[in-house]
């Protein structure tokens, strides 16, 4: 006996429901970016796209650049679950993260970006590490490994280390520690206003990696770029809630986790490939000198790259093992 018309609207009403039910059912996470979708972010957006296909759609990573919290105050949302997941710079507030700063110390080596995702990921598994975020309800979740940082400048181009006296520069903790002690100006402006910034003269010079010289097209302005400062680059990792996490399917849990390797190597392959032979490019093209340090000028600022190092290890001294964490990083770089 067929079912009636009324019977078969009933059924396709009642199978609408679940459907409807089962889209409400969706584990959503919210994720705090900034800025616009660049090389710096591709790892949380292919991550993103990994953990909707493998869930088929049942989990999803809502990302959001700029709407969720300033780029400066993503540790603290994360802290009180206004979001589920963020990224941020540690050299952004040095004494909210002080044990994953010591990733941006200078070691002076060149080592791959695959390579720094895999020391920057070890550093994060480290015991003093961990202790640190878990003041802020945070687990890291993936770091966003970039390359050693180099500077554009709108200045004259330089002739010697001497002409780093007097020059106002936007860069990171490690890198401005050795600057400083040439005599340059640590100068502090948000990412989005580097470009103005520089045009404007409130900064001399940026030191970023590639993708950020892109992003802020700083090479529009600059007269030179240095190729070989090899004084470190920023760690600025993707954090998770805790509760957030622990509060997960455990089949959404071991897809998230079981995805950053993927997203990871991805985001690896497209910096190398993509970002960085452009950057070049635009770099040359816009006629910028290009500033190679000799072995004396190198061997100056790794001594003094030396003293910055011991003085991170003093200052942290009295908070955690600092040594340790130290010799443990500085292990990595050196394998």
């Amino acid at each position: 006996m067929k079912p009636s018309p009324s019977r078969l609207a009933a059924i396709a009403g009642l199978i609408g429901v679940f459907a409807i039910g089962e889209v409400i059912a969706a584990t959503e996470w919210n994720v705090s970016l900034w800025g616009k979708r660049r090389a710096f972010t591709e790892n949380v957006e292919k991550l993103a796209e990994l953990v909707d296909k493998k869930t088929n759609g049942d989990f999803r990573l809502n990302i959001s650049y700029g709407g969720l919290s300033k780029s400066r105050e993503n540790l603290d949302g994360i802290s009180i679950g206004a979001f589920e997941m963020a990224q941020f710079c540690s050299f952004y507030h040095t004494a909210k993260n002080p044990t994953i700063t010591v990733t941006e110390l200078p070691f002076s080596r060149d080592v791959s970006l695959a390579r720094i995702a895999e020391i920057y990921q070890a550093v994060h598994d480290h015991p003093i590490v961990k202790k640190d975020l878990a003041r802020w309800n945070a687990t890291l979740l993936m770091p966003t490994p970039l390359p050693q940082y180099n500077i554009v400048s709108k200045t004259e181009p330089l002739q010697g280390l001497s002409d780093f006296n007097g020059l106002r520069v936007r860069g990171p903790g490690g890198i401005m520690g050795v600057l400083s002690k040439l005599g340059a100006v640590k100068t502090g402006v948000p990412f989005s206003e580097v470009r103005q910034a520089m045009d404007s003269g409130v900064i001399d010079a940026a030191s970023f990696a590639p993708h950020a010289h892109l992003a802020t097209k700083s090479y529009a302005v600059g007269k030179w770029a240095t190729t070989n400062l090899n004084l470190g680059s920023a760690n600025c990792p993707v954090v998770v809630n805790t509760d957030a996490l622990n509060a997960l399917k455990p089949a959404h849990r071991e897809v998230l986790l079981g995805s950053v390797g993927e997203a990871l190597a991805f985001y690896v392959d497209n910096y190398e490939n993509n970002t960085t032979g452009k950057y070049h490019a635009a770099i040359k093209e816009a006629g910028l000198t290009e500033i190679t340090f000799t072995p004396d000028q190198t061997a100056e600022l790794n001594d003094l790259a030396e003293s910055v190092r011991a003085e991170w290890i003093a200052k942290y001294s009295g908070e955690f093992d600092a040594q340790a964490l130290f010799d443990f990083t500085a292990g990595l770089f050196k394998q």
